[in-house]
């Protein structure tokens, strides 16, 4: 039984007339823009296959190991208690990406969005080698189930099924580094029954996303389409129609027409099948793929290109736009604020964290018939640094204070942590003093001290 054909209508394009989905086929195109795309299509997705690879002081560049709570980042180190940072990282990226939308529209969108990257750059292009174009997919499935239809869709999402794998234990490597990745795939599954559930379930997740949800995720699910309305306005640039260029639309031969000779061209290659003719819609990704189509047809038909092209809302109604405007100082504002918050804090963050505590019990203990007071406790040292580094801890003997160390030298692995019980004593004579620890990593050091505890 045939498949019905795609319906492209003036509303949302994730409809049909009676409420189905609307299976969107592009067309496919060519252009200076659809260059530029795949040219940031093959880098992103070269860092993305490429990054795990990557060492950097001795790790991955980015390796997020959430077992023991180990993060590296292009050389610097975090763990649980440097999760604050992210706040400030991400806010920042987050108000710039705020001022980006508000100059260039959906940039992001149509050029680094991972949905957009993956799908156009990666499975329908997959797509179009096994299936053909899309007059002839269109037609071949008018016809109905045929021995070409049915091995050109099974061998088309066997490799979707292949690929959606390979991707997701790329996306898992970033968590469990290559090594640890290639030693998983080697073993069974019920040794690593986590991991194993995560790539089941993220290529699981890619292959229905990318073989069959694909534009209803921008269109149904992603928060930022939705929020265009507002971060966006009459200034900022956006792909439209010109109207007052193109209408009224008319076929070639007609003499009263204007430019838009009304091909439908710019429909068949959306990818969200809309027509952008229609003015500013939701649906609109930026994929620049109706501008290439349309200065083709432009060209064919010896006008000049721009019918359809980047500009913004004034822009096309013969406004002067404003470049600079309220929202994009505030929004650059708050984009700088919050990167460089984020960059200060890590800057200032100590190689090492040291901290005393008092071990359970008795504040202190007195010996040698009450002449002496101890106090016990314990120095909780952890690494920052991208390798293993040596401890020195000395104590200063100021106020009559005498230190044992279990251990005064310590060697910890990166992001490892310990525990030296230290031991402190006085004479009981009622003074008050303050107990330091000098702790040294062979490049800086670090004083942490308590009140010495004793009888009053």
């Amino acid at each position: 039984m045939a498949r019905s054909l795609p319906v492209l209508n003036e509303g949302s394009s994730a409809l049909r007339p009676d409420g189905g989905r609307a299976f969107i086929v592009p067309a496919d195109v060519s252009g200076r823009l659809t260059t530029l795309r795949r040219i940031f299509f093959a880098v992103l997705l070269l860092v993305y296959v490429l990054t795990p690879w990557i060492q950097v002081g001795g790790h991955p560049a980015v390796f997020l190991d959430i077992e023991h709570r180990a993060f590296y980042l292009f050389g610097a180190t975090f763990n649980a208690q440097d999760v604050w940072l992210v706040f400030f990282l991400v806010s920042g990226m987050g108000f710039l990406l705020l001022l980006v939308t508000a100059l260039w529209g959906r940039v992001w969108c149509g050029y680094a969005c991972p949905q957009t990257v993956f799908l156009e750059g990666v499975y329908r292009s997959i797509e179009r080698a096994i299936e053909g174009p899309r007059n002839i997919r269109l037609k071949r499935e008018r016809a109905g189930a045929s021995f070409a239809l049915i091995w050109r869709k099974g061998l088309k999402h066997l490799v979707f099924i292949v690929l959606s794998v390979m991707v997701a234990h790329v996306l898992l490597s970033y968590f469990v580094s290559l090594p640890g990745l290639f030693v998983m795939v080697r073993d069974r599954p019920a040794e690593h029954p986590e991991a194993f559930a995560w790539a089941f379930g993220m290529s699981g997740l890619m292959y229905f996303n990318f073989a069959w949800f694909r534009e209803q995720f921008c269109i149904v699910i992603c928060p930022y389409g939705r929020l265009q309305s507002v971060l966006t306005d009459q200034d900022s640039l956006v792909i439209g129609y010109d109207k007052r260029r193109g209408e009224p639309r008319g076929k070639a031969k007609d003499t009263e027409r204007g430019a838009c000779v009304d091909c439908g061209r710019c429909v068949a290659v959306c990818p969200t099948g809309i027509d952008i003719r229609n003015g500013l819609q939701l649906e609109c990704i930026g994929c620049t793929a109706c501008v290439d189509a349309c200065d083709e047809i432009m060209v064919r038909t010896k006008q000049p290109k721009g019918l359809i092209r980047y500009d913004s809302l004034n822009g096309f109604a013969g406004v002067a736009r404003r470049f600079l405007r309220p929202r994009v100082f505030v929004y650059a504002a708050l984009g700088v604020v919050g990167l460089l918050v984020a960059t200060l804090s890590v800057r200032a963050r100590t190689p090492f964290e040291a901290n005393l505590l008092r071990l359970q019990g008795a504040p202190f203990v007195l010996e040698n018939g009450d002449a002496q007071v101890r106090n016990a406790l314990e120095l909780h040292l952890v690494n920052k640094h991208a390798g293993p580094v040596t401890f020195t801890l000395s104590g200063e003997p100021a106020g009559q204070l005498s230190y044992v160390f279990a251990q005064p030298r310590v060697t910890l692995g990166s992001l490892r942590a310990l525990r030296v019980p230290v031991f402190v004593t006085a004479p009981n004579d009622g003074g008050r003093r303050v107990l330091k620890i000098q702790v040294s990593d062979g490049s800086s050091s670090r004083v942490v001290e308590v009140p010495f505890v004793a009888p009053r």
